[in-house]
């Protein structure tokens, strides 16, 4: 039985390490917060003090970290994975990262024997919980090949898109349609009610037909309840936006609409709403309209 690491127990690394613990792999945790640490020491999983420590131990480790910076810190810095590493160890990264930061850690932790994937997830808060999450994976087939075990403990689509920094540049394009989706879904809110229509009634109308999404079938149930708490953070959302258009200018790729939603996202963060969830952005063009999605019709 492949012995696993997860560094970065969050909003979803949390719940990602416990399926993997419900599925029987041995497991070794390490968070800068011991609160989740604490849960899944109860439920089996064994602690360490470093990812260093993690990576001595274990056939496989993950990460699921905020940003870039986060995630070369965990591999590559003081007491890191490097640190730790052995031949033969596979680096697995859930997080969303810009491109050219995977390649340049698997390029590093290769000069261990170390083989990298980049394989960042997409579901949300409900995928992670119930093993539902889709995997974009990027990076050598051979490895995925020996991860795919606890991929499938994981997730119910497991892709392998290409080379290393391929599943990063599929997660940055299914974050431009997310975000593309939830400002559409904003602005349909508003503009039935506004117009004079029962939004409710509304996506009813439309969720069935061509403009069925994800989205539309997830989204307004929570928002018509009132609850506006994520599910997956409008920060997380707008980090995502900004390693598109980072990447976007890299590669001299006009991006106007993902432009716009990363400017309405700036605008949530910068009246505070970070924390919320991303289908909030409905409140800045709540705001821009000046009314307010009738809630508990």
């Amino acid at each position: 039985m492949l012995k696993v690491g997860y560094i970065g127990l969050g909003l979803m690394g949390k719940s990602i390490a416990r399926n993997i613990l419900k599925a029987g792999f041995p497991l070794v945790v390490h968070n800068r917060s011991q609160a989740a640490v604490d849960e899944l020491v109860q439920e089996g999983a064994q602690r360490a003090d470093s990812p260093a420590q993690v990576a001595g131990q274990v056939d496989i480790v993950f990460t699921n970290l905020p940003d870039s910076p986060d995630v070369e810190l965990v591999a590559l810095g003081e007491n890191g994975i490097f640190t730790g590493a052995h031949p033969g160890l596979i680096f697995v990264d859930n997080s969303t990262i810009r491109p050219a930061t995977t390649r340049q850690i698997a390029t590093r932790l290769a000069e261990k024997g170390v083989l990298a994937l980049d394989a960042p997830v997409s579901g949300g808060d409900i995928g992670a919980r119930n093993a539902t999450l889709t995997i974009m994976v990027g990076g050598p087939a051979a490895a995925l090949e020996v991860v795919r075990p606890v991929f499938n403990v994981m997730g119910k689509t497991v892709t392998h898109v290409g080379e290393s920094g391929a599943g990063q540049i599929a997660k940055a394009a299914n974050q431009i349609m997310v975000a593309a989706q939830m400002v559409a879904m904003a602005e349909l809110l508003v503009f039935a009610q506004k117009a004079g229509a029962d939004p409710q009634k509304v996506v009813q109308a439309i969720k069935s037909g061509a403009a069925q999404c994800w989205t539309l079938d997830v989204k307004p149930e929570r928002l018509f309840a009132g609850n506006r708490q994520p599910g997956f953070k409008a920060s997380m959302q707008a980090k995502d936006l900004n390693i598109i258009m980072e990447t976007a200018r890299e590669y001299g790729i006009p991006l106007p609409s993902a432009a716009v939603d990363m400017q309405l996202y700036t605008a949530m963060l910068q009246s505070g709403d970070g924390n919320l969830d991303n289908s909030a952005i409905l409140g800045v063009l709540e705001q821009m309209a000046n009314i307010k999605l009738d809630e508990n019709q």
